[in-house]
């Protein structure tokens, strides 16, 4: 009964601003940079890994040593790589250097997005509320399942015939 008393007169003496109260915040996140500036994450979806490294700069996107229209001509793919910047609002201030490595088109535009998302949280911390509401920073694990022995495909059997 007198552990309950002590820590109901702690309790009280806490409201009343007598006794110091031990809060516990979180530390706000800190910008990570090397020493050029740049922010660098590693975006994933599919097969396809992408090494992202960001910068201030003009908006210029380069993939695999190429253009963004060159290596992704497709609009829809163009259009992925450009919705991270959107969705932060930062359109045209950064410049993007990315290289992807396995996968098809698809698959690489999604992990240079994850990449550019990640990088930018790392630059600048206040865009991660943004970006992960928006599901950016999410890594899409969904990938090609095995194929089974005993199976055609994956799932796919071998056609019945009954006779």
């Amino acid at each position: 009964m007198s552990d309950q008393i002590n820590s109901l007169e702690e309790l009280s003496a806490v409201a009343e601003g007598t006794a110091e109260a031990v809060v516990e915040v979180s530390a706000p996140r800190e910008p990570v940079r090397d020493d050029l500036g740049r922010s660098y994450a590693t975006g994933k979806r599919k097969d396809a890994v992408a090494r992202v490294w960001i910068k201030p700069g003009s908006g210029k996107v380069t993939v695999n040593g190429k253009d963004q229209d060159a290596y992704f001509a497709r609009p829809v793919l163009q259009l992925i790589l450009r919705q991270p910047m959107q969705v932060a609002g930062v359109e045209g201030q950064f410049d993007v250097v990315a290289t992807v490595k396995g996968g098809g088109l698809t698959g690489q535009a999604g992990a240079v997005k994850h990449g550019i998302s990640k990088a930018l949280q790392l630059y600048d911390p206040s865009l991660r509320g943004a970006l992960k509401a928006a599901g950016f920073l999410t890594r899409d694990s969904r990938v090609v399942e095995r194929k089974k022995y005993g199976k055609r495909k994956a799932r796919r059997s071998f056609q019945f015939s009954k006779r």
